[in-house]
């Protein structure tokens, strides 16, 4: 999904309108691959164990969605490509922060240290490292590639308004 070619003007075609879904489905490389599944397996089952599995797939799909107009908010110029399923994946953590405040993750600390930490804490420091990389971006260059910041944040936010809109928010589970 490129921003500058979506919102460029001209004739687009339905493969490029699709993009910002597509896009969910590639990634950077191995690692970046691998980062998203982990979270997707820590946080996903539970939410959709909450939303059922069609709801899940249409607010997973939405979240990414959302997720990709958010950066292109944010970087409207922007030829770089941008792809993965990090901003859907985001959407996945804000509803776990919402549904699941208080349930523990296992959370690996620099030398080894293994605690289990509250997910309102967990995710919760999560958004707060995306937002300040979102600010530090706003002063580089729009050419620069990288971390889609806006993404992460766009989809978290929207993961949160989502779960409300499909009704999820009201099955809270404060335990898992």
């Amino acid at each position: 999904m490129i921003p500058a070619r979506l919102l460029g003007g001209g004739h687009l075609t339905l493969r490029e309108l699709l993009t910002p879904v597509t896009a969910m489905f590639l990634h950077a490389g191995l690692w970046h691959l691998l980062g998203n599944m982990l979270y997707l397996y820590i946080f996903g089952d539970n939410v959709e164990d909450t939303l059922g599995h069609g709801a899940y797939l249409l607010f997973y799909l939405l979240c990414g969605v959302a997720s990709f107009a958010v950066q292109v908010t944010f970087r409207p110029a922007s030829d770089i490509p941008n792809l993965g399923a990090s901003g859907a994946i985001a959407g996945v953590l804000g509803a776990y922060f919402v549904l699941f405040p208080r349930a523990r993750v296992v959370t690996l600390l620099p030398f080894f240290v293994i605690v289990e930490i509250p997910a309102l804490v967990f995710l919760g420091l999560w958004f707060l490292l995306q937002f300040l990389g979102g600010a530090a971006s706003l002063g580089r260059s729009s050419s620069a590639g990288g971390v889609a910041w806006w993404a992460h944040i766009g989809g978290f936010l929207a993961g949160i308004l989502l779960l409300m809109v499909l009704g999820g928010a009201g099955r809270r589970r404060h335990t898992i």
